[in-house]
């Protein structure tokens, strides 16, 4: 017999009622830019590809690469690596099985939040 109450019943937490935690956010966001590293890793490929290919076809990929928008991915694609970098040593720490009660956790989320600001500026004035 079919259950007629079934939409009375509570649902699972849905995005509306549940508060975003500081780890699953970063823990997104890790996968968000390693994904983002692919397509900015297939950019420079592509350029380098129109290096070995000819000048006129170099002159449209160096254009575009060095355009307001080119400079604007390369720098976010510096940032997403220094920010999966930093995420990915905190999941070598926490597979130490160190690291893992909710305030340290947080802490070094905000660390890896920071550090990738910080060391993405560093590269830039360096480089």
């Amino acid at each position: 017999m079919a259950d007629v109450n079934r939409g009375d019943r509570p649902l699972s937490p849905h995005l509306t009622i549940y508060r975003p935690q500081l780890t699953s956010m970063t823990s997104i966001l890790t996968r968000i830019t390693g994904n983002a590293l692919l397509i900015s890793a297939l950019m420079i490929v592509w350029w380098f590809l129109a290096a070995a290919t000819s000048e006129d076809y170099f002159n449209t990929a160096n254009a575009f690469l060095t355009s307001w928008f080119g400079d604007l991915v390369l720098l976010l694609s510096v940032l997403g690596l220094w920010y999966h970098t930093l995420a990915g040593i905190r999941h070598l720490i926490w597979d130490n099985g160190i690291g893992l009660d909710i305030p340290t956790a947080e802490k070094m989320g905000w660390a890896c939040l920071g550090g990738s600001v910080v060391l993405t500026v560093l590269t830039v004035l360096i480089v």
